[in-house]
């Protein structure tokens, strides 16, 4: 199986509501065991694809090259989420082999910070 395309994405490429108006990320997969949850960011009428990645997943498949693993533990380190598009869809990637309700919280905290508003202006609905 062929390795995901990777590719760097700046918060300002994102579409501009996500940083205007409310923002509801909704879970398209389960949360609890997952290293890759679908998702998706809404607000203003509009929608946009956005999952979460835990990017040390190694088995049965390394999910991201050290390269993007480093830039995900260097950002999280200094507060932010590392934003790219994997395979196609926005994705943030974060430290860890999967995800908890505290986690999925944390890092759209940290993606409303990159696009400059509070976390207070993110809903997020999760699956269990």
């Amino acid at each position: 199986m062929a390795a995901p395309r990777v590719e760097t994405l700046d918060p300002f490429d994102l579409p501009e509501w996500v940083g205007v108006s409310k923002v509801e990320w909704t879970a398209r997969s389960s949360i609890p065991g997952s290293h890759l949850v679908t998702g998706e960011l809404s607000g203003s009428g509009e929608r946009t694809p956005c999952d979460l990645l835990a990017c040390d997943q190694a088995f049965p498949q390394v999910v991201l090259r050290d390269k993007w693993r480093g830039m995900a533990h260097q950002s999280w380190t200094h507060e932010q989420v590392l934003l790219v598009e994997y395979d196609g869809r926005l994705t943030l990637a974060v430290p860890g082999t999967e995800f908890t309700a505290d986690l999925v919280l944390e890092t759209l905290a940290r993606l409303a910070k990159a696009v400059g508003v509070s976390p207070t202006e993110f809903v997020a609905t999760l699956r269990l």
